[in-house]
């Protein structure tokens, strides 16, 4: 089955409605992209359209939640991130305010929005913030897990989400750790880091090289920040060789991350796959990850460089 991270998250937000009195949402006019519509629908009284006006959004997010309320501000990441990103730092971030902004369309893979739109610096942009999370779901399953778990969590969260289907990675019985990154696939000679989108196709990569006789470890990064530098440094220690992979700059985001604690913690060689100090450009999502070096294809030849 495959599931957009973002559907599974408008439903979880529903769900949480019904559940928790203080949860509310704030939208950008694009509650049909970005699935608070369903929420909307349930809880007219609770919902707030503050129309295209981002600032508006976070700075009304950050009011809410000073007055006891949990409020989700939903748009897309490329406004979120880039567009508020004073309002997130001065509003929220600043005085450790209550805030989930859930930002969906992160990426290459918003496609033919082109490069405008494809907003791949965003997880630098939040992870260099003072008390901010930073939670970048692999599947469905774990988007509606990850949005009940940031609601629990006192503090500003930047959940971020993307626009197309992925195949779901976990079951129904999957628990959500927001202090811990799932191993997915244990492995000796090679370790594998990956976040969102890029952990299916890590996935696919380990199965490649596993038929190359490489015995390669996967672990789904899902919290960017704070980073579970135990799990990093233990497989880094155990592979010797570590790859990491994203749908994000390779600058400032889960290569960046893993880099800093490796250089501090456990020397190794590395290879980030992500996009490379770039724009994007407008295509169809398929094409520009091929284009951009983001496949299964790429992660197994970054792993393939640091093999004996």
């Amino acid at each position: 089955m495959a599931t957009a991270t973002r559907d599974a998250y408008g439903k979880a937000l529903a769900e949480l409605g019904a559940e928790n009195q203080d949860v509310v949402v704030l939208d950008a006019d694009l509650s049909g992209s970005t699935k608070t519509a369903a929420f909307a629908k349930e809880f007219p009284q609770r919902f707030f359209n503050v129309g295209i006006a981002e600032s508006d959004l976070i700075g009304t997010a950050a009011g809410l939640a000073a007055s006891g309320k949990i409020p989700f501000a939903s748009t897309f990441a490329v406004f979120a991130a880039g567009r508020a990103y004073d309002q997130i730092r001065a509003s929220v971030a600043y005085p450790n305010l209550n805030v989930k902004i859930a930002a969906t369309h992160a990426g290459l893979t918003v496609g033919e929005d082109g490069a405008t739109h494809q907003m791949n610096e965003d997880i630098a942009l939040m992870r260099a913030l003072p008390n901010m999370t930073v939670v970048v779901p692999a599947d469905g399953v774990e988007a509606a897990a990850a949005t009940r778990a940031v609601a629990r969590h006192r503090g500003p969260v930047y959940l971020r989400l993307g626009r197309p289907a992925v195949p779901d990675i976990h079951d129904e019985s999957y628990v959500f750790d927001l202090l811990k990154a799932p191993v997915l696939r244990e492995g000796e000679d090679v370790a594998l880091f990956a976040c969102g989108y890029m952990v299916h196709v890590t996935l696919e990569a380990a199965d490649m090289l596993a038929e190359q006789g490489v015995s390669a470890a996967v672990i789904n990064v899902h919290t960017v920040k704070p980073l579970d530098t135990d799990t990093v440094c233990r497989y880094a220690r155990r592979c010797r060789r570590v790859v990491t992979a994203e749908e994000h700059s390779i600058i400032g985001g889960l290569g960046g991350a893993i880099a800093e604690v490796l250089a501090e913690e456990v020397p190794a060689p590395m290879v980030r796959i992500g996009v490379r100090d770039t724009f994007g450009e407008s295509g169809k999502p398929a094409a520009l990850l091929e284009k951009y070096g983001l496949t299964a294809k790429a992660v197994f030849a970054g792993a393939m460089k640091l093999m004996p």
